[in-house]
């Protein structure tokens, strides 16, 4: 199993003298401790995620202070943008981290964040794929038509080059199967998290996922599942869990607030769902953090110990995922997130140095089964 490192705060920290220390701190803790990747989300006009509106703007700047952990978007809305413009903007962080990014694409489900382009919303999932298609040929040094200011019709290949012959793709999935499918249809990994599904759940989706990319010619095994988890790493189970509550349950507040704000601008909330608007009560909206912190804590996360988390790990590992991103800047203070990395770091050594003995069992089986 591998790991990395997502930011997606739920809140922009208008109090802080240095809003992005945390994720600076974090980036190079994880760069100095062998974590896979780093992720930065796409995020617009509201208070939550509101830190991360441009994830290739702040790619750029982890990409100058890190040597080898993957400079990752989780996600590029690909329907908010040129698709040109993707290609040139990740190629510039391709050069400056050395060959080093990945993106993960996702189609968008705010209304309100469609004001660059109001008329892609209702099409969002096709230009969505039609974009990756788009960004992955500019990326291997082809060309696209374009009318330029003259009505000429043009070809267009961008500059510089990126570093990487072939970009590294994610599709972000909420939970739909169609999205898993979707994704193993062009080959692209997927990054999805455990809000609103499952662990059963989610690995029949893999299986789908899979079985996707054998009918569409790929690899099936090749393909990378990465989970989202918020994660806090501490040494005694209840106090982790004082420690993680107030903040968790105060992020959850904001995301509920996120989907209020979506429904009442006609659209639909995330995982493309439609509900009717209309204020939580305070003493629901308690109730509600309770119960879903209490299922986080217990069944959804990485918020505990070496021990709840290396089961946690294992499970996934068991519905065939490959990574965990570890979703760290969820509200507690930043000293005990960093204080806590260092928990991660000894149960992410522990994972990889299972795998390594599993590879090397297999290989050794192999071997002498072909002796025989």
């Amino acid at each position: 199993m591998d790991f990395g490192l997502m930011f997606f705060a739920g809140t922009d920290r208008p109090d802080a003298t240095d809003r992005y220390a945390l994720v600076r701190e974090a980036t190079r803790f994880a760069d100095a401790h062998g974590f896979r990747a780093v992720w930065t989300p796409e995020r617009h006009f509201h208070a939550f995620g509101g830190l991360f509106p441009n994830p290739s703007v702040l790619g750029a700047a982890l990409a100058s202070q890190t040597t080898t952990a993957q400079i990752r978007a989780g996600s590029v809305i690909a329907p908010l943008h040129d698709p040109i413009r993707i290609a040139e903007e990740w190629s510039i962080v391709d050069n400056l981290s050395n060959g080093r990014v990945a993106i993960s694409f996702g189609s968008g489900w705010h209304a309100d964040d469609f004001v660059f382009h109001p008329d892609h919303y209702a099409d969002r999932q096709a230009r969505l794929y039609r974009d990756i298609d788009t960004v992955t040929r500019l990326w291997r040094g082809e060309t696209v038509a374009r009318t330029n200011g003259a009505g000429q019709t043009i070809d267009v290949r961008i500059h510089p080059r990126p570093v990487q012959p072939e970009l590294p793709v994610w599709v972000t999935s909420s939970g739909h199967v169609d999205t898993f499918v979707s994704a193993g249809r062009i080959g692209a990994n997927l990054l999805t998290h455990l809000i609103g599904q499952s662990i059963e759940t989610l690995a029949e989706k893999i299986r789908r996922y899979r079985e996707s990319r054998a009918a569409n010619g790929f690899d099936p095994a090749s393909g990378r599942v990465t989970v989202m988890l918020h994660t806090f790493i501490g040494d005694d189970l209840q106090e982790v869990e004082r420690l993680v509550k107030a903040p968790f349950c105060e992020y959850l507040r904001g995301a509920v607030g996120l989907e209020t704000r979506a429904a009442a601008a006609g659209g639909a909330i995330s995982g493309g769902h439609r509900i009717e608007q209309h204020a939580v009560p305070d003493a629901a909206m308690q109730d509600l953090t309770e119960v879903t912190f209490a299922r986080y804590f217990h069944t959804a996360s990485l918020l505990g110990t070496f021990d709840t988390g290396r089961a946690m790990v294992c499970r996934l590992e068991e519905c065939d995922v490959d990574e965990v991103a570890c979703l760290i800047d969820f509200g507690p203070p930043d000293d005990l997130v960093l204080a806590s990395l260092h928990g991660l770091d000894r149960l992410r050594a522990a994972c990889d140095a299972n795998a390594r003995t599993s590879a090397a069992s297999a290989t050794l089986r192999d071997f002498t089964s072909a002796l025989s």
